[in-house]
Order: structure tokens, then C-alpha cells, then sequence
């Protein structure tokens, strides 16, 4: 069985207050107790915080994303952001991690495969989103991560215990993380530009319209560094157009009609445009 890396961080998703390991299950003073599932992972999103039955990334998504990614696709993202955890970690320490929305693990698993062994520092990495099948999937993959069913909007660990805080195409909440966030804590937050799989989206949509990441830094937060990645794919067949498709909420937007001229493809060049910001919690805070 996948044991969580000890000192826990982990809180009670009911009361905030600290988790401790008793056997199969994580418990909180007050007598709440969440099951460890046998594929090593742990739900702490409580039914009464779901907006729905079965939240966020469904089964097929999940399975499109993982075959993806995995073809390498989005491996240029992945060195981006795995040069700026490595830029900020301290030397000859424990080094935690979360990645917030972390789907299938993926920048997780590249992350460590280019982690911090050469500086002595060691890891300890918790991804957390909050669909069950997303976490599903990346424990099954990873045995030495923490995963974690759970909300950004209530992240179920305790007040400054990440010393790193990844965002990537996800849904932020910066007081929650400004509150995980140990002082001068970092957040590296990955965003789709306005030419980011243009090509699709003209063949898709009848019309596209273009906007840019925010501009504007988080509230608590101070930018340090700004990377904007620009670079081409190509998929060569229906079934790596397929799953692109299938993986992005693209595929519950478009029209049936839209859906069929992608269907009808076979070959497909894709501008990869994204903006990636280092932040660090507080204002005029300075580097790990």
C-alpha cells in the first residue's frame, strides 16, 4: 500500500485541522476519517463540496490526456516549468511541491525525472485535483507521489507547508494558495496564449475569438519571472487529432458540425502557445 510521506501536511477537508495516518485511513482530532483507496490515493473532497455527482475531467478525458502527453507532444512545457522549480528550490532540503488541477500526474512524473538530486534536496510531491479519475490514474502511474482527490478552492493542507505551488491550465485560487504557501513560497502558473491551437480552433468554430493570459499579477503575489513558449506540432492521424481534441473542453463546445470537420482529419500542424509566470508569495518578496 502507497504510504504518504511523513511529517504529513495534509488537512481535514471538514475542520482544517491536521491528519494523521492510523492504518488504512487518514484521521483529524476530531474523529473524521477518510479511507485510503487501494490504488494509494485519498479523497478529501466531501459530497457536500461536489457541484455534481461525478466533477471535473470525466474517464475519456482523462485516458486522451495520458496517451497525449505521453507521446511527448507537451514535453517542451514540462522542461520550462521543471528549469523553474529547479531555479527556486533550496539546496540540502525538503523541497514540497503541489501541483493543483495535476490531471494525470504527467508534469509531476517529468518533474522528477529532472528533479533536484544533484543539489541534495529531497522531494516531496503532492498532486491534487478533483476528478476521481484523473487521481485514479496518476497513482497508478506514480507510487511515490501524493495524490490527492480534492478542490483548489478548499485545498485540504495545512498553512504554509508548500515551498512550490504549480498552476498549469488549471482553475487558480490564489488565497488558498497564498495560504499553503510557506513565506516567499513560489507559484509557477501555466496559461494558454491566443494563438495556442489556433489551427483547431479555425476548423472547429465557426468564428474564433483571441484573447491573452492575464496580464495582471495575483493578488498576494509579486511576478518574477515571465516565459512565453511558441512551437509546432504535428499529429498525423485521426486518432492523435482525436485525442487532443477529446482531452480539452473544446469537446463539449463545438457544434456537431464542428465535431464532424474534425473527425474528418487526418493530418494537422498545431502552434503549442503558452505563457508561463514564476511568482512569489507576497509583495517585493525575494527567491527561495
Amino acid at each position: 500500500m502507497h504510504e504518504l510521506t511523513s511529517p504529513s501536511v495534509l488537512a481535514c477537508p471538514m475542520d482544517g485541522l491536521p491528519l494523521t495516518r492510523d492504518t488504512a485511513c487518514w484521521r483529524c482530532p476530531t474523529g473524521h476519517s477518510f479511507d485510503i483507496a487501494r490504488q494509494g490515493y485519498i479523497n478529501l473532497l466531501p459530497v457536500q463540496n461536489k457541484r455534481s455527482k461525478d466533477p471535473g475531467d470525466s474517464k475519456e478525458m482523462v485516458v486522451a490526456r495520458q496517451e497525449f502527453l505521453s507521446a511527448g507532444y507537451y514535453q517542451p512545457i514540462a522542461n520550462a516549468v521543471s528549469d523553474l522549480v529547479n531555479d527556486c528550490s533550496p539546496v540540502d532540503a525538503t523541497v514540497n511541491i503541489l501541483d493543483a488541477g495535476c490531471g494525470e500526474g504527467y508534469y509531476l512524473r517529468e518533474f522528477k525525472k529532472n528533479a533536484l538530486n544533484n543539489r541534495g534536496a529531497a522531494l516531496h510531491l503532492t498532486g491534487l485535483d478533483i476528478s476521481k479519475w484523473a487521481v485514479i490514474s496518476a497513482a497508478r502511474q506514480d507510487k511515490t507521489s501524493d495524490w490527492i482527490v480534492g478542490s483548489n478552492a478548499n485545498l485540504p493542507l495545512l498553512p504554509a507547508t508548500q515551498d512550490v505551488v504549480l498552476c498549469l491550465f488549471g482553475f487558480p485560487v490564489y488565497a488558498e494558495f497564498t495560504r499553503v504557501l510557506k513565506q516567499n513560497g513560489v507559484l509557477i502558473k501555466v496559461d494558454a496564449g491566443p494563438d495556442h491551437l489556433i489551427e483547431l480552433r479555425e476548423i472547429i468554430y465557426p468564428s474564433v475569438k483571441t484573447s491573452s493570459p492575464s496580464e495582471d499579477t495575483p493578488p498576494g503575489f509579486t511576478l518574477l519571472e515571465q516565459r512565453l513558449l511558441r512551437y509546432t506540432i504535428r499529429l498525423t492521424s485521426q486518432t492523435q487529432i482525436s485525442r487532443l481534441l477529446t482531452m480539452t473542453p473544446h469537446l463539449y463546445r463545438i457544434t456537431a458540425a464542428g465535431r464532424a470537420r474534425a473527425e474528418a482529419l487526418t493530418d494537422l500542424s498545431l502552434t503549442v502557445n503558452v505563457q508561463i509566470n514564476k511568482h512569489v508569495a507576497g509583495v517585493g518578496g525575494i527567491k527561495i
